[in-house]
Order: structure tokens, then sequence, then C-alpha cells
């Protein structure tokens, strides 16, 4: 048995699409940087250490005197000596003058007058303690220092910025299609009949 049968074939459409990304350039030059920095200016004013010692007392302890401390010593002791030889002669007149009170002052003047004076004497080339007196002055240090700022220049450059923009184009590739068949479709009249 044949059935009549209506065969639709169709073909859908096809759309092409084709793009073209967009490119972006970015360049950036670099910054220009002028850079300046100044020495720092700096003073330095320096005191020298000061050390004194003065030996003149351990010297004169160890009797090595200078000329002219022995002429100062030597007069003075003369003048000193000769002070005590007025005073003794002195006394001994006002004795003499007074020999009536009694007593014998020529025998005694004579003994006084032949002794020898008794000297007190030590060590001598060794100097007394502390006889060398040192004085120390440090030494003085004064820094300026006088800082200069850093120069700094800087030129910004902008960025280069290049864009071309992407592109899209759409086209119909394949067209839609519809075919249409008749299998064992019969018209039938009244007195008729026609295959279709």
């Amino acid at each position: 048995m044949q059935l009549p049968q209506i065969r639709l074939q169709s073909t859908f459409a096809k759309i092409a699409i084709k793009t073209t990304p967009p490119v972006l350039e970015i360049k950036q030059p670099l910054a220009e940087l002028d850079l300046q920095q100044p020495p720092a200016e700096m003073k330095i004013e320096t005191t020298p250490a000061k050390l004194t010692i003065d030996q003149t007392k351990a010297w004169e302890d160890m009797n090595l005197k200078s000329i002219f401390r022995l002429i100062e010593e030597f007069a003075q002791k003369g003048y000193e000596d000769w002070l005590e030889g007025l005073a003794q002669v002195s006394r001994q007149g006002d004795e003499l003058m007074r020999i009536e009170d009694g007593g014998n002052p020529i025998a005694e003047q004579a003994k006084e007058n032949s002794e020898d004076p008794i000297y007190d004497f030590n060590i001598g080339w060794i100097p007394s303690l502390f006889s060398v007196k040192t004085n120390f002055e440090p030494a003085k240090v004064h820094i300026d220092v006088k800082v200069h700022q850093p120069i700094i220049r800087a030129k910004i450059n902008k960025p280069m910025i290049h864009y071309t923009p992407g592109k899209v184009t759409i086209d119909l590739a394949q067209h839609n299609s519809l075919k249409i068949d008749f299998v064992n479709l019969k018209f039938v009249g009244t007195n008729f009949e026609i295959s279709i």
C-alpha cells in the first residue's frame, strides 16, 4: 500500500562573521630627570692640645738651676745674711754696752762667733714629690656644616596612544531553502484522477 506523503527538505541559512580585533598601542616615553646635588660645605677649625711641663722646681731640687735663678738666690741670700750679721753685731754691741749688768758677754760672743753653723742636709740629687708641674689643655674642634638641598627638575612626557578600532563583517554564507516533494498524492475528481 502506498501512502501519500509530503516530503519537506529545508536548509538553514548560515551567517559568516569575520572580526578584526582592535589594536591598542601605548608608548610611554621616559620622564626626563635632571638631578643635581651641590656638595655640602664643611669647615673644621681645630685648636691643638697644649701640654705644659714645668721642671724648674725639680731641677732646683737637684741644684741644677739656671744662672739667672742662681744670681737671684745668691743676691737674696747675701741680703738675708747681711741683715742677720747686722742684727748679730747690733745685739752683741748691746750686750757689750751692758757689760756691767753681769755675765761674761765677751766669752759667750767669742764662742758664738767661732762655732760653725749646723746645716740641714738631705740627699741632694732627688727632686721632691710633685716638683714637676704639668698642665694640659685639651684640643678644641669646631665643625660648621652647611647643607645644600638637592636641585630636582623633572619633565613628564605624556604617553603616546594609537588605537585602531576592530571591525566586524557579517555575510550570508548560505541562503535558507525549502524543498517540498509530493509522493503518491492523487487528486480524485468526479470522473477523473490526477497524480500530483
